[in-house]
């Protein structure tokens, strides 16, 4: 079994073409990892998933730990064999779903307590439970369980998450049990405040981590805002460490962020709104669902080669949308997350080949045209 090991294969700028190996196989960088939270990518299976070029998928600590049970998901052999996924998986701690989801939270210095979304039970949640969770999945990375704020401008209250989200850091590290091709992931936190970012940053460095997370953005502070926050973090983080944004974005918030030192990335977006009828393309995103589109013999992107694009037109994943037919979020969330592998790609080639800046502009003026109607 490997070691947990990322290496640096080419730079642009600030951008870095990457490798991490872990012990369920190796993740080219930039990255983007599908979101499967309860144990599944919506809508796919897992030989979809891997079809459309991710080699590394998301879980979840929170929703996992409420249905089935870590417990359960242990003795049946671990996340990769209960969902059939054989490569390399992060789990999430918990932290933000506590922060968005759950009811009645209580947080204190040992632990949060909450009460479940699904059944109203009283939950307890400390670091060291949720990296023993995380342990019983089998995650090939960890995260730290940390104290996801919701926006706020208070800055009082930002520095008193931040710090608690130090001391829980310390203790997951402590938790965290070191074996071959495994590794703990730290959560950079401070909202959208500068020196809270760098002292999070220096405070997390000095304890040390296979990986830095930048948490608690993308949460309504606009691009502009969270590429600012991005230019006086990154610098701040061991260099030869994976940077993750959590829970970034769409296209455009990938590229920018790529090109700001970013390696890995997660979001529900693609997911989420194929099931919804929007569809990404080099042109800029679709309603499949509008009446444009009903006539219209094209795939919904050209350029695509997933199932999708290669087999059906546009008139017939209207159509599906329309009778409510389950086959028409399947393959516009299988379209949806080959767009997302191909642009990563795009962004691994062009940072080896020294030519990011011009991808980007070009990938840019494209998305800004918009899609045009058929002819």
């Amino acid at each position: 079994m490997s070691q947990f090991v990322f290496q640096i294969l080419a730079e642009d700028g600030t951008a870095r073409r990457g490798r991490i190996e872990t012990a369920h196989g190796t993740v080219e960088t930039p990255a983007f990892m599908p979101v499967g939270t309860a144990g599944t990518v919506k809508a796919m299976t897992a030989d979809a998933v891997a079809s459309t070029g991710a080699e590394m998928v998301l879980g979840n600590t929170y929703h996992l730990m409420l249905r089935p049970g870590a417990e359960q998901v242990e003795q049946l052999g671990g996340l990769h064999e209960f969902m059939g996924w054989a490569g390399p998986i992060l789990t999430d701690s918990g932290g933000f779903q506590v922060m968005s989801l759950s009811k009645l939270r209580t947080m204190t210095e040992d632990n949060v307590t909450f009460q479940s979304h699904i059944d109203g039970a009283t939950i307890e949640l400390s670091p060291e439970r949720s990296v023993d969770i995380q342990r019983m999945l089998d995650a090939d990375i960890t995260m730290v369980l940390d104290e996801c704020p919701a926006m706020s401008d208070d800055k009082d209250a930002i520095a008193n998450s931040m710090g608690l989200t130090h001391r829980w850091a310390e203790r997951s590290k402590a938790a965290f049990q070191t074996r071959p091709g495994y590794g703990l992931f730290g959560i950079v936190q401070g909202g959208v405040f500068d020196d809270f970012r760098q002292q999070s940053a220096a405070a997390l460095t000095h304890i040390g981590f296979d990986g830095y997370a930048i948490g608690g953005l993308a949460i309504g502070e606009g691009q502009e805002l969270m590429f600012r926050v991005l230019d006086g973090v990154i610098p701040r983080v061991p260099e030869d460490k994976p940077h993750y944004l959590m829970g970034v974005g769409t296209p455009s918030d990938i590229i920018g962020a790529v090109m700001r030192g970013i390696d890995m990335f997660d979001c529900v977006m693609p997911t989420r709104s194929g099931r919804t009828g929007k569809g990404f393309t080099r042109r800029g995103a679709i309603n499949i669902r509008n009446a444009r589109h009903s006539n219209d013999p094209r795939p919904i992107d050209e350029d695509c080669a997933c199932p999708a694009c290669k087999g059906h037109s546009r008139a017939y994943l209207h159509h599906l949308f329309k009778a409510d037919e389950i086959l028409g979020p399947m393959l516009l969330t299988w379209h949806n997350l080959h767009f997302y592998q191909d642009l990563m790609a795009g962004l691994r080639g062009a940072i080896e080949g020294g030519r990011l800046q011009a991808f980007a502009n070009d990938f840019l003026a494209n998305l800004a045209q918009g899609d045009i109607e058929a002819v």
